[in-house]
């Protein structure tokens, strides 16, 4: 995105890849069908250091924007849940599109070389990649973080950024399944279950499924909360969304001769795992209304202690990164080294799930691509 920005700039612009093809996490994202964007992109649905960080580049170049982009080159797309929107075919049309672009800029890629060598002096940039060298005045890390490692992502850009006096906040998976030990483990029985939930870690909440594994804790509600979860704390988990206070006293009174189980209203195996845990036997004209309410209120806030998570192996995303403090938010450049930036992934702004993250790269790449 930045490449083609530029290029269309009249910058002559070189874009270096050490995958053998350009855009691979593209082209596995959303199922095959890349969730290139969310119409409901805001500030706010960002983590950072910095809060604010993100405001200029989110507002300047929207998710109306990339849709413009995508609709010109004749991509059917459709919205799936949440403001999701994903392609009616492949994945690869978010590529080519890309690539597109760039060659209307005239730019240069090279893949297959892995990067031997930058150095910086007399206001010149020099990236010996392969047997190549390059050199130019500006020098872009677009890198992204060491997500998803079997697609040769690394943490080159922070190794990159240190390289030149730039601090790093301290990078951790995030939009990554949770895995439980101990009594949570009892949990595993149900693995393949699904239910919608709200998931909570620390004060932020997602209301969307949860899927329960042989290893813990996934679905989109877990990998949202896993983003803001930090060793040691515990994810909260309201298993009955819907349910007004004293729902299950009410199910009572209607239906005393219903069975426990079937009152929850969940999957059976879920609902199974749940009367058991809660010791919550037959049916629920034989259970006082006090141990009901504690059942409902256990239900609404089932806490899970996760001792870990499945690592960037499994992480959607990085949270961290080149710290924004390093940076400006106008044009994603290093404020103490002259022709420096650093873009998308790679630096300390990470997005919610659903397209967000993909709308950070487009809006902080054409920052950069209108800068340089």
């Amino acid at each position: 995105m930045c490449a083609a920005v530029a290029g269309q700039r009249g910058r002559r612009v070189l874009v270096i890849d050490h995958a053998p093809r350009v855009g691979q996490k593209i082209l596995i994202s959303g199922g095959g069908r890349c969730n290139f964007t969310n119409i409901h992109t805001a500030p706010d649905r960002y983590i950072s250091a910095n809060p604010h960080f993100a405001k200029s580049a989110l507002g300047r170049y929207t998710a109306a924007d990339f849709v413009a982009l995508v609709d010109s080159y004749g991509i059917a797309w459709h919205e799936k849940t949440l403001g999701q929107l994903f392609c009616d075919g492949s994945a690869q049309a978010i590529v080519d599109l890309l690539l597109a672009e760039c060659a209307k800029g005239g730019v240069e890629i090279a893949t297959g070389h892995a990067i031997r060598d930058v150095t910086h002096a007399d206001a010149c940039y020099a990236v010996t990649f392969g047997p190549h060298t390059a050199s130019a005045p500006a020098l872009v890390i677009a890198t992204g973080g060491p997500s998803i490692p079997k697609l040769d992502a690394t943490g080159f850009a922070y190794d990159l950024a240190r390289r030149f006096g730039l601090k790093i906040v301290e990078p951790r998976p995030a939009l990554v399944p949770l895995t439980l030990a101990g009594e949570d483990m009892l949990f595993r029985e149900i693995a393949g279950v699904s239910t919608e939930v709200t998931a909570r870690a620390g004060k932020a909440a997602f209301r969307e499924a949860a899927l329960f594994t042989h290893r813990g804790l996934s679905g989109p509600a877990i990998l949202q909360a896993s983003s803001y979860w930090r060793p040691g704390e515990s994810i909260a988990i309201d298993l009955t969304p819907d349910r007004a206070p004293g729902w299950l006293r009410e199910a009572k009174r209607a239906a005393p001769r219903i069975g426990v189980k079937r009152a929850l209203g969940l999957p059976e195996r879920l609902a199974d795992a749940l009367a058991d845990r809660l010791a919550l036997p037959g049916e629920l004209a034989n259970i006082a209304d006090r141990k009901l309410e504690d059942a409902e209120r256990r239900l609404a806030d089932w806490r899970f202690t996760p001792n870990g998570s499945e690592g960037f192996a499994k992480a959607e995303v990085t949270v961290g990164g080149i710290s924004t403090a390093e940076q400006s938010s106008q044009t994603m450049a290093a404020k103490r080294v002259p022709g420096l930036y650093a873009i998308g992934e790679a630096v300390d702004v990470t997005g919610w799930l659903g397209g967000y993250n993909f709308q950070w790269a487009w809006a902080s790449g054409w920052a950069a691509g209108q800068a340089l």
